[in-house]
């Protein structure tokens, strides 16, 4: 997360808006149909294609028999998403559609795997099994399990002497417990609260690979738009996430504009479509703008935004042209998807900026980009080395955004590889350090670098797809990491108006600094020291009227220290004061990042 001259920051939003349950919708393969879920109490269960489904979306339906015979609670249970966290502070939302040929009381409840029961209600079920309808309960449990444990089930059952014989079908089971700004299906409070710490300023929404799939399908533009929808109107996904639901307000209330990976012509795969075929593609970019942009009264894609409650139009500045055309393939073929999209485009949308995906200046590109989006996933080394990346770049109008980045191994071969050969699963302060040392670079090119963040953002811990992540988080917690805490205190909560020029550090040396002012008199100093000894430094300053003391911020900690679900805070930042005056000293920790602020006229 980094600060640009317009005060901007960014965070690669990734999904986290889920109910707590694990296939909830049951639309998955033969095999995986009932995965997560289990009968209770001798209960008949079976996932089947339904002939009258909750929706043409969701066509398949979780089947509950009752056998002859039953008694006692019958029914279903849910073991989660990796687990389920049960508090007696919480209240929780329970919903889900059933069809059904019995009448009678339902129970709902939440209860360890032992069977005992932390929290119950119940609900009417009308047995008419002819159509669908949906049951909404709210609960609090009365019970925590011992431990803070997760291993906890979801459940829902009938009386088994009651409903003896009797079928239930069940669609789209939800389980929410309270959710940011208690938004209904809304995100992960914890989460979001932990962004929100960062003081984030921009998010960016859909990731370019959520379109830039591994094949094409002429209708990834309908599942994305549809996905806004309703639950029961849309397709299963796996993170319960559109275009809508990830409006970035649902975060942090400060959001000040928002950006979309809205086009692609080329998959994962290596596969670009060709120059004489992309007329559907460029549709189906202007049919996603429209839905976040467009007037409802003139496009059916914002009349579709319009109805699920959003009639204004969102703040849109950005859209990127593909996702990564530098890798592979891509830049043989970058040169005619870039024009024709930009040239169809531009004309419908005059106020948007569209940025280029390939590397700056390879190849050249017609029309001219305004921006271009950076990506580095590098070696410590590499990060503190190239701190003076930007500041050869041509002042030409061309503008960039640094939008991904990240110490990824501290083996320079296996940057995309492995944790065997020096792949981070964590981020360490070896790896932070070097970072924030490049991100000094990126403020001091503020006029030409606008804005710029930290990928990937969030990292289930028991389902990781890529490492090292700035936030992980599994079914009860939430872990800050290293390069949290460099975004946060360097930048998210130290973001000056003015960069002010200082002596320059040495371009090949570990150690980096910027210094910038906020407001009429407060002055800020960034230190990163990315080496192993620490350094010492000088601050000479110019001002006629400085405070005595100012405010010192400092994380450090070894190399190799991470903050991890075993050692979730083994380094944090820790505050002070710190001597200034016109001329003060610091010593700077080895693999360390400092913030001192104090007044200054």
């Amino acid at each position: 997360m980094f600060i640009s001259d317009r005060a901007e920051t960014v965070v690669y939003m990734q999904s986290f808006s889920k109910t707590v349950l694990s296939n909830e919708s049951n639309q998955a393969s033969t095999t995986d149909a009932l995965k997560a879920w289990k009968a209770v109490n001798g209960a008949q269960i079976a996932v089947i294609a339904d002939s009258n489904p909750v929706s043409n979306a969701l066509p398949n339906s979780l089947t509950l028999t009752v056998p002859d015979g039953s008694s006692g609670a019958v029914g279903v249970s849910n073991e989660g998403y990796f687990g389920i966290k049960v508090s007696s502070d919480w209240e929780y939302t329970a919903s889900f559609h059933y069809r059904t040929s019995f009448t009678g009381d339902a129970t709902i409840n939440l209860q360890t795997s032992t069977g005992q029961v932390l929290g119950s209600t119940t609900a009417s079920l009308s047995g008419d099994d002819a159509s669908w309808k949906q049951v909404s309960v709210r609960f609090t449990p009365t019970t925590d399990p011992d431990g803070e444990s997760t291993d906890n089930l979801f459940v829902v059952t009938v009386d088994g002497e009651a409903a003896s014989g009797q079928v239930t079908n069940f669609a789209l089971f939800s389980l929410f417990p309270p959710t940011f700004n208690r938004r209904a299906n809304g995100l992960r409070k914890d989460i979001a609260e932990t962004l929100q710490e960062m003081k984030p300023a921009f998010f960016r929404f859909v990731g370019g690979n959520n379109l830039e799939v591994c094949w094409f399908n002429p209708t990834d533009v309908a599942f994305v738009l549809t996905s806004s929808s309703p639950p029961r109107a849309k397709p299963p996904r796996g993170d319960g996430n559109g275009m809508l639901r990830s409006d970035p307000s649902r975060i942090a209330q400060d959001v000040k504009e928002t950006g979309a990976t809205s086009t692609r012509s080329y998959s994962l795969g290596g596969t670009s479509i060709a120059e004489d075929q992309l007329d559907p593609y460029i549709q189906q970019a202007a049919d996603q703008i429209n839905f976040v942009i467009g007037d409802p009264a003139q496009d059916e894609h914002a009349a579709l935004r319009a109805s699920l409650g959003h009639p204004e139009p969102f703040k849109l500045r950005r859209v990127e042209v593909g996702n990564e055309d530098f890798i592979g393939s891509a830049p043989s073929t970058y040169g005619y998807r870039w024009k024709q999209f930009v040239e169809a485009l531009q004309p419908q949308f005059p106020d948007i900026n569209f940025i280029a995906t390939t590397h700056v200046d390879n190849p050249v590109l017609d029309p001219t980009p305004a921006e271009y989006d950076v990506h580095v996933y590098q070696t410590p080394k590499w990060f503190y080395q190239n701190a003076f990346y930007y500041d050869g770049f041509a002042r030409n109008g061309t503008k960039y955004f640094e939008g991904e980045y990240a110490v990824t191994s501290t083996n320079s071969s296996d940057i995309y590889g492995t944790p065997e050969h020096g792949r981070l699963l964590w981020p360490t302060m070896q790896g932070s350090s070097a970072e924030a040392a490049f991100m000094t670079g990126l403020e001091r090119n503020s006029d030409i670098v606008y804005a710029a963040g930290y990928a990937p953002l969030l990292n289930h811990v028991n389902n990781s797809q890529w490492t090292p992540n700035l936030v992980s988080f599994d079914a009860a917690r939430v872990y800050r990491s290293t390069s949290f805490y460099v975004q946060k205190v360097l930048f998210g909560l130290n973001r000056g108006d003015e960069y002010l020029p200082s002596t320059l550090p040495d371009r090949n040396g570990s150690i980096h600094w910027a210094v910038a002012r906020k407001g009429e008199d407060e002055i800020i100093i960034k230190i990163a020291n990315a080496g192993e000894a620490a350094q010492n430094l000088t601050f000479a300053l110019p001002f006629d009227n400085i405070a005595s003391t100012g405010n010192l911020q400092v994380l450090t900690g070894p190399a190799n220290a991470s903050n991890t679900p075993d050692t979730p805070d083994a380094v944090t930042p820790r505050e002070t004061t710190i001597a200034t005056g016109k001329t003060f000293d610091y010593e700077a920790p080895g693999y360390s990042v400092t913030v001192v602020t104090f007044t200054a006229l």
